[in-house]
């Protein structure tokens, strides 16, 4: 048993922009709309949290940038190309780092790609989320197809990599229609799609849709036809399901995903933002501050506004690293989750559990690895808690 961590030697840095020209129906995650917005003062405050947590880091090989939110896309690129010159003097930064913004394919969003191309984005998650109007508008979406196609086209005329956004499981969508879309999307995808299932989050509109019974989602037969129907066609195209919901050709996996599902170190920054640093033998879990006005009071008074700087014992690390490495299909490498939990996996793993699961074609477990196969993927949440219960 190894009894301390050893520090990654490399490491992904997240940053949250917590802006929306609005709100969608379906989102849960830290957004916000605000009509004025001192730009100046945000990009002084984002470079003042990342200087933070580079002293606690150190000096590391950046394996991937991402900035999320909200809609990145709606930064002045400036701000953009200031915190990618930060990272680069705080850090190592080569060209295999990948360097990605979320961006919406409004209009105005989209006539800025080329100046985030100078600033240093590599790769752009797109926002697209459905490919005809009815459905747009029905997810909140401030785009249409048209826009939506121009955005495409730009981005996969200034960027080597790209991806965009789907959601399935809608309201009286049937499979033919859902087919229909995915080979419509096929046709402008390069080398990644990611595809998810409509889920209804407590706090929503959408939720309190559903509670009133004024949103009816596809049964579980239609889901799950709809979720077949996926892989097989995205297979067919070249494009495997590397995690349950995301699909690229080979080699052109998001590797900023792929670190929090390899659980590899990574810093969050900007508000809301969540990482996990190891530090000293120890893993931390870290979250700055989810409102935008108090997080930057907090950094300008602090230098920070860090809310959780918690270390994970390791049965929370155990936990974690099974619960986030069997969404992939190459699942947790053996000697990974060694150096990172500190025990092996064979130590933690139920071993009736696992042999009772690998009968009936849901996980692979040997020497070198533990992953679910496509069957445990679609019942994951069973598949973990009989392993670790």
């Amino acid at each position: 048993m190894v009894e301390e961590i050893a520090t990654p030697k490399t490491i992904a840095i997240y940053v949250h922009w917590p802006f929306c020209l609005s709100l969608c129906p379906y989102c849960d995650f830290n957004s916000h709309v605000r009509d004025n917005i001192d730009y100046i003062q945000w990009q002084k405050s984002l470079v003042k949290e990342l200087k933070y947590y580079a002293k606690i880091t150190g000096k590391r090989d950046v394996k991937s940038v991402f900035f999320g939110g909200g809609t990145p896309s709606l930064m002045p690129p400036s701000i953009v190309e200031e915190v990618i010159n930060e990272i680069a003097n705080l850090f190592n930064v080569n060209q295999n780092t990948e360097i990605t913004l979320e961006a919406n394919p409004t209009s105005a969003e989209s006539n800025k790609f080329k100046e985030f191309a100078r600033a240093g984005i590599n790769r752009v998650s797109l926002g697209v989320q459905a490919l005809n109007d009815d459905a747009l508008n029905f997810l909140g979406r401030n785009h249409n197809l048209l826009e939506a196609e121009k955005a495409i086209d730009i981005i996969g005329s200034t960027f080597d990599r790209y991806s965009f956004d789907l959601i399935y499981n809608r309201p009286n969508q049937s499979v033919n229609m859902w087919v229909n879309e995915l080979q419509k999307a096929i046709k402008i995808a390069k080398n990644h799609l990611s595809v998810y299932q409509l889920t209804i989050e407590p706090g929503t509109p959408f939720y309190l849709l559903l509670a009133r019974g004024a949103l009816k989602l596809p049964n579980e037969d239609i889901s799950a036809a709809l979720y077949e129907i996926t892989q097989e066609i995205l297979s067919d195209a070249g494009m495997e399901a590397y995690e349950i919901s995301n699909h690229a050709s080979p080699g052109e996996a998001c590797r900023h995903n792929l670190v929090y599902w390899q659980y590899g170190d990574y810093i969050g920054i900007g508000p809301g933002a969540h990482g996990r640093v190891t530090v000293n033998g120890r893993i931390y879990a870290t979250r700055q501050h989810r409102a935008p006005e108090i997080w930057l009071r907090r950094v300008e008074e602090n230098g920070h506004a860090t809310q959780t700087y918690q270390s994970l014992d390791r049965n929370s690390v155990i936990n974690e690293m099974i619960i986030m490495g069997l969404r992939i299909s190459k699942g947790i490498d053996a000697q990974n989750f060694l150096s990172r939990t500190g025990t092996s996996l064979k130590n933690v793993i139920d071993q009736e559990a696992s042999r009772r699961l690998q009968k009936g074609g849901f996980i692979i477990h040997d020497n070198s690895k533990l992953l679910a196969t496509y069957s445990g993927r679609q019942r994951l949440d069973s598949v973990i808690s009989s392993l670790i219960n």
